[in-house]
């Protein structure tokens, strides 16, 4: 599967985002080393806290489902430049992804702009940093 593809796979979840808050309706589509391709949209709550972004429904959707092994991430929204992920869903992305990985970001226009995940967020928090302050 291309890039456009992905970003396409992205493109139909924006219509089944829960945004009733925000209108900022927000599509992701992961896409596993197998081929498999996990969809998510961001789902709002009247208590912002609890409010899952469209990345992370599909990571977790991924995870829950025994995936471990990922090849690019693609996320939309209706934005002038392509959306950039937030700090919580790039987070979870150091957690689960190879820092390598291509992330997939777009707009309205689909315009489509590759970044990695170490890109989005460089010298991460990471299980190797949790392991060694468990041990000192």
């Amino acid at each position: 599967m291309n890039r456009e593809e992905l970003v396409k796979q992205a493109t139909d979840m924006l219509n089944e985002a829960y945004v009733p808050y925000s209108k900022f309706p927000v599509g992701a589509a992961l896409l596993t080393k197998e081929g498999k391709v996990y969809r998510g949209c961001n789902i709002e709550n009247a208590a912002y806290p609890v409010t899952c972004c469209a990345e992370r429904v599909a990571i977790f959707k991924a995870i829950s489902e025994g995936e471990r092994e990922f090849k690019a991430l693609a996320v939309i929204a209706k934005t002038n430049r392509p959306v950039p992920p937030c700090g919580s869903c790039r987070q979870v992305m150091s957690e689960f992804f190879d820092e390598k990985m291509p992330v997939y970001i777009s707009n309205k226009d689909q315009e489509i702009k590759e970044v990695q995940v170490k890109d989005l967020l460089p010298f991460s928090f990471n299980q190797q940093d949790l392991a060694e302050g468990q041990n000192n």
